[in-house]
């Protein structure tokens, strides 16, 4: 792990910044620079149907527009790029190939309705729906004869039961049960590898030593941390934050009306007030003030008094900022 503490923050750009991924940024960017580390962007733009140029400038304009100066990114560069992930492709293939070397991966040919008819029968009989592992012990001859006739298979990972844990830095101790998840995709029948698996291999190169990320993200940590093992690398730290509620105490998405960064902009609030405004949203300085600098924000804030509980997202605060 490098030396020196390396945070990131990782958008799809599939639309505007909103409130929540924003103060995954903000508490990012505050550890970085408490603690002298680096502030990492990393735009995971895969989703190609979703993703566009002006969606991902959106994203840059809105971050730097609340003061969040990123060191490494796909607009200033760094030692660890390309900072999209589309352009990481290649790299990705190449370590998906190492994990089928090392025999943790196999070739799957079910197809979608295949697939579906079997979360149809395991939801009927009360179970919770996983792979049942039909493609798991094909011979090698008859997946190379499938393959060279043109059928479509994916590559599933090789879970293996027991247990998976890790320590999060918020949570606490964190464990699942393996045996619950099936083995689980890690790369598209066209060869491109999925987010989680793409995920690690970028962490990894990137040397990122701190992921701090929003709640939602834990059952994608459990798997994350079981293909760092199957490839030998040491795995990041990880911090996983309340998520950012609605009114209706749902979690927060770019669907929500009026939680988008540039909406605020628009409307003529000062980045201060923003900035504010979501660094109480999961934290609290420990005593009453609610108004910082971002100088005050970067000595004050701490790890520790990230709260467990998750957060609403109460518009009608912002107004008191």
């Amino acid at each position: 792990m490098a030396d020196k503490r390396r945070f990131r923050m990782a958008p799809s750009p599939t639309g505007s910044i909103h409130i929540g991924n924003a103060r995954t940024a903000l508490y990012n960017y505050l550890l970085a620079r408490q603690s002298g580390g680096t502030f990492v962007l990393r735009i995971e733009d895969t989703a190609r149907d979703r993703s566009t140029p002006e969606f991902e400038q959106a994203v840059l304009d809105g971050l730097g527009w609340l003061g969040l100066k990123w060191d490494e990114g796909p607009d200033a560069g760094g030692e660890h790029g390309p900072y999209r992930q589309s352009e990481r492709l290649e790299t990705h293939k190449e370590w998906l190939a190492k994990l089928t070397a090392a025999g943790h991966t196999y070739r799957c040919f079910c197809t979608r309705e295949e697939l579906a008819e079997e979360r149809k029968v395991a939801q009927k009989a009360g179970r919770a729906p996983k792979y049942s592992g039909k493609c798991r012990n094909l011979k090698a001859e008859e997946v190379e004869t499938r393959l060279e006739a043109g059928e479509e298979a994916a590559t599933r990972f090789r879970v293996m039961p027991g247990q998976v844990s890790f320590e999060d830095m918020i949570l606490g101790r964190l464990e699942e049960d393996a045996g619950l998840w099936g083995d689980f995709i890690v790369g598209r029948s066209d060869g491109t590898p999925v987010y989680n698996f793409a995920v690690v291999v970028d962490d990894h190169l990137m040397e990122i030593t701190d992921v701090v990320r929003g709640g939602d993200h834990i059952s994608n940590t459990f798997k994350q941390v079981v293909m760092y093992e199957a490839l030998g690398l040491e795995p990041p730290r990880f911090g996983h934050m309340p998520l950012t509620l609605n009114a209706k105490r749902q979690k927060l998405s770019k669907r929500d009306g009026s939680v988008a960064v540039e909406g605020y902009r628009e409307q003529g609030y000062l980045p201060e007030a923003v900035v504010n405004f979501i660094a109480l949203l999961g934290w609290n300085p420990g005593d009453e003030r609610e108004l910082f600098t971002m100088e005050e924000l970067i000595e004050a804030f701490s790890m520790e008094r990230i709260t467990k509980s998750n957060a609403v997202f109460d518009f009608a605060r912002l107004d008191w900022f």
